[in-house]
């Protein structure tokens, strides 16, 4: 379908508002997806279905995001994710997560408003426990589910609280069999996104940027 089409095929880095309080971590580029066109979630149908849930929760500026020059901007919250390229049957192994782990970490001390962590499946749930675990106890969070959320330590290690949230991850494989709904989603974002208006700043934030 894409053979005609110059591939980005090299790691991807996160994408949307520095100044976001709420950070979605996903999983790992998609081999047609963001693979190809270089930004987290863009090309495929996940982020047809995640993009258009944001927007519907105002925090992207259109409910498409097809390439990386489509005019797309977020508002809010920053995407991003503990694979930075696409794995084989889209499937991590833990020598890439951990070779990917230094990359999440540099990206998070850049957003100094955050605090509230929403992970799409248990790879992004247990890669924020990961993060939170070095700088406090984890002992009392619930394993992963879809709605479930807990008090944590700042997985940037700046001491304070943050927040994780757990969905069910919004690939077509949970979609186009309604394990993962619009209005479940729509559930599950609204309240971390609550929950990141109401929470102060762990520290204060730098300049925000959309896009």
């Amino acid at each position: 379908m894409y053979r005609d089409e110059t591939y980005w095929g090299r790691p991807i880095p996160g994408f949307g508002d520095l100044d976001a309080a709420l950070v979605i971590m996903g999983l790992a580029p998609a081999a047609h997806g963001g693979n190809r066109t270089g930004r987290m979630f863009t090309g495929d149908r996940s982020g047809d279905f995640l993009y258009a849930g944001l927007y519907r929760a105002g925090l992207a500026s259109q409910p498409t995001s097809v390439r990386r020059d489509d005019g797309l901007e977020l508002c809010g919250v920053f995407i991003t994710a503990p694979c930075r390229c696409a794995p084989p049957a889209n499937k991590p192994t833990p020598a890439e997560l951990t070779t990917c782990r230094p990359w999440i970490e540099s990206e998070l001390a850049l957003l100094d408003r955050a605090r509230v962590y929403l992970a799409l499946g248990k790879i992004g749930y247990d890669a924020v426990l990961t993060l939170a675990r070095r700088h406090g106890d984890v002992s009392n969070v619930p394993a992963f589910g879809h709605g479930v959320r807990a008090e944590i330590p700042d997985p940037r290690g700046r001491g304070g609280r943050a927040w994780l949230f757990g969905s069910y991850h919004v690939s077509q494989q949970n979609t186009q069999t309604g394990r993962l709904t619009e209005g479940m989603f729509d559930e599950v974002l609204a309240a971390a996104l609550e929950r990141a208006r109401r929470s102060p700043p762990l520290h204060g934030g730098g300049e925000g940027v959309g896009g």
